[in-house]
């Protein structure tokens, strides 16, 4: 990433800032993976992200931690999400391969469950994938993931 191009971005998400003290909404930045869904696209990486949303150090802009783009692009999210515990905003989980429902593939999502729990995360954790099979399955799979 160019440095004008940090420097563009920083600046947009102060002026986003801005907006959100002014309105008392909070904007959120999401982490995608290049190699699956966004090639080319940057501050795909939570590492990126994370950076960016420091330097702005404004409580209206923060992550959203995208755990089926942060498996792709990067693994061990129990870590990911305690390094970046302070500037969740929000969560969204899916489950790799195939953005299906949380329990359908590779991530642990308790674990994942666990570590909000350890970091006093309560807000919004977003289900953003498709159903494997039936919807009403998929929503409990969904649940059981995250009931500790």
């Amino acid at each position: 990433m160019t440095g004008p191009m940090w420097i563009r971005a920083a600046d947009t998400l102060h002026r986003l800032a801005d907006l959100g003290q002014q309105h008392g909404v909070m904007f959120v930045l999401e982490n995608l993976n290049t190699e699956v869904d966004h090639p080319g696209v940057p501050f795909a990486r939570v590492e990126d992200v994370l950076a960016l949303v420091e330097s702005v150090d404004r409580p209206e802009i923060r992550i959203m931690l995208d755990l089926y783009h942060a498996q792709i692009g990067e693994g061990n999210l129990v870590e990911l999400v305690h390094r970046c515990a302070p500037y969740i905003g929000e969560v969204q989980v899916a489950d790799v391969p195939g953005r299906r429902e949380p329990g359908s593939g590779e991530i642990h999502y308790p674990a994942i469950a666990r570590a909000l729990q350890e970091i006093g995360y309560r807000g919004t954790v977003g289900l953003e994938s498709w159903a494997s099979g039936d919807d009403e399955q998929a929503l409990r799979r969904f649940r059981d993931a995250f009931t500790l």
